[in-house]
């Protein structure tokens, strides 16, 4: 195998409003109810004034791009698996409402481990980063 699936350079975005029914339905299958996100009377009490979604529903949001590369990739003699996301971070919360884009970029390829290394950035409707991080893949052969 002396080719690789993908190549630096290859992005994709993907697009959502975060709704209430997404934190709520969140909530729900991971059992956070935290007041950040479900209590509109106590967020409306603190700096941020309105609900924020999760962080892990976020990185779901990641993980849905990751979905979106592997899909026009070159592959079918491997299988690529999630080996996990480094240097995460939240740099600004996403409120119930806000649209984030999830833009996922390759940014190094490791031949001899059989993995890529994404970049990934969400922003909000005003352009501004809400969440950072990099997403490492691990191609794993068929056979």
């Amino acid at each position: 195998m002396t080719g690789f699936h993908v190549s630096v350079g290859d992005e994709v975005s993907f697009s959502k409003t975060v709704s209430e029914s997404d934190v709520y339905m969140f909530a729900g299958i991971t059992g956070d109810f935290a007041p950040n996100h479900v209590n509109k009377a106590y967020m409306e009490k603190s700096r941020y004034a309105k609900r924020i979604a999760h962080g892990a529903l976020i990185v779901g949001y990641m993980s849905t791009a990751s979905t979106m590369a592997i899909a026009q990739c070159r592959s079918g003699e491997e299988t690529p698996v999630s080996l996990g996301y480094d240097r995460l971070r939240f740099v600004a919360p996403v409120f119930l409402g806000d649209t984030i884009t999830v833009r996922y970029r390759i940014e190094a390829i490791d031949t001899e481990k059989r993995r890529s290394i994404a970049d990934i950035q969400v922003t909000n409707q005003h352009d501004e980063i809400a969440a950072v991080g990099k997403h490492i893949l691990k191609w794993v052969p068929n056979e």
